[in-house]
């Protein structure tokens, strides 16, 4: 087993981050090794999974957000915040901003807000159908680097 900052058996986790959606785009990597973030590829769209409280419900209200579900009619599905919804629409959006750049030509601006929200290198190249290595040589290029502040 792996020490991390992930507790699965009372379904917690702890992560830091500048914004709402970066803190947790970096929990749902924590927490699973093989999920890229708040992707809305993993789960297709079900209302009833949609209202049950499970492990994967995140992933089918990303679907639910990509397929143009209003925050309305997933807070009346989910009963979760709206505070929360809109961060995680934020989340959603961006991935279609990023969409419109395929092929690796990914804009200073649009790099740069999307590591600011949380999107991993290997999360932007599969949006963007390019490769990790590729995305972190742009970015290094832009100099987008990360950095620690002290807490």
């Amino acid at each position: 087993t792996k020490i991390g900052s992930s507790m699965k058996s009372v379904g917690e986790v702890m992560s830091i981050g500048r914004n709402f959606e970066e803190a947790f785009q970096k929990a749902l990597r924590m927490v699973d090794e093989n999920v890229k973030g708040f992707d809305p590829t993993i789960k297709k769209v079900n209302e009833n999974e949609l209202r049950e409280p499970t492990d994967k419900r995140m992933f089918v209200l990303a679907a639910a957000l990509k397929a143009g579900y209003s925050v309305e009619k997933l807070y009346e599905l989910t009963k979760i915040d709206k505070w929360f919804l809109e961060k995680f629409k934020n989340i959603v959006d961006y991935y279609k901003t990023l969409e419109t750049a395929k092929g690796g030509a990914i804009p200073f601006d649009i790099l740069k807000k999307a590591k600011q929200i949380g999107f991993s290198d290997k999360q932007i190249a599969a949006t963007v159908k390019s490769t990790e290595v590729a995305v972190r040589k742009l970015r290094e290029e832009y100099k987008i680097t990360p950095f620690v502040k002290q807490i």
